[in-house]
């Protein structure tokens, strides 16, 4: 059910249709792609810290090589297209700006409604095999109980909900948009998950819209020493080395350095070269994602030349004043082994309501790729206690 249309809060049925054009000019693109020059380096060897050999100077040109060709000569945009295009889409304008959104109604009658927030550079591609088992749990050999109504929504300025077009988009009016949205959608309770900047966005649903939001599910909690050196006092040496984990992220992490400080310089490579948004989006994804994961995130963000826009969201978020008081919404972990864990001490001390928290032996900074099964389960388990 929706509220009647106006111009205001009309929600809009949309269907993917990239030009041809497009596509051509991407080949064109493609075929002539210069490389980098880089230094020769020994890839044989194991891993055995957190840069895989061969990456210690950032994305090697043997990544970006490959999939290139595939980009090119293998991949098929259009069968992705029509993936997408197999599940409901509508874009909304929300305080002015547009918002595309995918919506999985359940079959059954008593779900609850949950709305999945992705990651950069992620889009709504991140959950698509998560739209099943979740919306429809009977017929993927689950309790019929566990089912959910889906809301996937591309972030502002990513994707199909196409560039921002004013400055203050941060997480925190994404949320209020994503609060303003459920209610379009006639939800009067519903639960909330994210993961990467969704796992930011998410929390603030629970903080903003505390009567409608039931429970918050994320895949990390951003909650960091504060520099005091009596935090440390009583860690275990478990938690010391997923701190000296996250102190390697953050030194390695250039898309979030130079997205905070300077969104706009590196957003000129990225919207005149596949290429270089293949490798700056490579950074993160790495080996998670299939091959065909990878260059689906990479085309959309490509055929809607939202790199910039995309990249805006961190500054904003780095910009933006932060609530210091606790949250108190219902709120569970699902964290995963080769992705950055949280000390429980320091998450509790920003968050007062944490019911459930689940750390697993696989998976990455990307589960709903890598380890689906792990998290559809945690994601059911934790609203269980809301139905």
């Amino acid at each position: 059910m929706t509220h009647a249309a106006s111009p205001d809060n009309e929600i809009r049925p949309f269907r993917i249709d990239i030009p041809e054009q497009d596509l051509d000019d991407l080949r064109d693109r493609l075929g002539r792609t210069r490389w980098a020059n880089e230094l020769p380096l020994d890839t044989s060897g194991p891993q055995t810290g957190p840069v895989p050999p061969g990456w210690e100077y950032g994305v090697p040109v043997s990544y970006v090589k490959e999939l290139v060709q595939y980009w090119r000569d293998g991949y098929e945009w259009r069968a992705w297209e029509a993936k997408l295009n197999a599940y409901s889409q509508f874009t909304t304008t929300i305080d002015g700006q547009n918002f595309h959104f995918l919506h999985a109604r359940s079959p059954e009658p008593d779900a609850i409604p949950l709305i999945l927030t992705h990651g950069w550079p992620n889009t709504v591609v991140e959950y698509l095999e998560l739209i099943g088992p979740l919306s429809d749990p009977r017929a993927h050999g689950g309790d019929p109980a566990d089912a959910f109504d889906l809301v996937i929504p591309h972030l502002p300025g990513f994707g199909f909900s196409g560039p921002t077009t004013e400055t203050g988009w941060d997480a925190q009016r994404t949320a209020k948009a994503w609060a303003e949205l459920m209610k379009r959608l006639g939800y009067e309770r519903y639960g909330a998950h994210g993961n990467d900047a969704g796992a930011i966005v998410a929390p603030l649903q629970g903080r903003l819209d505390p009567d409608h939001v039931i429970g918050v599910h994320v895949n990390q909690i951003f909650s960091f020493p504060s520099g005091d050196p009596a935090e440390f006092e009583g860690l275990t040496q478990e938690e010391l080395q997923y701190l000296q984990f996250l102190q390697s992220f953050v030194e390695r992490a250039v898309h979030d350095k130079v997205q905070e400080a300077q969104p706009q310089t590196i957003a000129h490579a990225l919207a005149d070269s596949p290429a270089g948004q293949l490798a700056w989006s490579g950074q993160l994804f790495g080996e998670a994602l299939s091959p065909d994961e990878i260059l689906t995130n990479v085309s959309i963000y490509w055929l809607t030349n939202t790199a910039a826009s995309a990249a805006r969201f961190y500054y904003e978020n780095k910009h933006a004043e932060h609530a210091t008081e606790p949250t108190t919404a219902a709120i569970g972990l699902a964290s995963f082994a080769y992705d950055f864990r949280p000390i429980r001490k320091f998450a509790e001390r920003d968050h007062t309501n944490i019911v459930s928290w689940s750390e697993f032996d696989r998976g990455s900074h990307w589960a709903a790729h890598d380890a689906p099964d792990l998290l559809i389960g945690d994601i059911r388990q934790f609203f269980r206690r809301f139905r």
